[in-house]
């Protein structure tokens, strides 16, 4: 017998650029009154995120230094400013290795 999965619409986008689009089961979320998962005909959400992850599916994590989530109609719209921190450390420790590896 086929199982049908419950989803919703889920879009994270910053300003400049479409980071994130699908059909998910479930985000789990850290806001300004605390953490929240919204799932598949949640109640009708408007609110602001903090700084952490958006955690989609229990399976991907989106690092966000903050960000706005509208949730109404079984769609999700999640605008956000990326957290670069840990992709900036990630380029400067491969610019030190590459630097050394040339020294050498």
């Amino acid at each position: 017998m086929a199982r049908y999965k419950i989803t919703f619409k889920l879009t994270v986008m910053t300003p400049d650029a479409l980071v994130y689009e699908n059909e998910v089961e479930s985000v789990f979320l850290t806001g300004d009154r605390g953490e929240y998962e919204v799932l598949p005909y949640h109640y009708p959400v408007l609110g602001i995120l903090k700084r952490g992850s958006i955690i989609v599916d229990w399976k991907e994590s989106i690092r966000i230094k903050s960000g706005l989530i509208r949730f109404f109609a079984n769609d999700c719209i999640i605008l956000i400013e990326p957290d670069l921190t840990r992709r900036k450390v990630k380029e400067r420790e491969e610019e030190i290795a590459y630097t050394e590896e040339t020294d050498n």
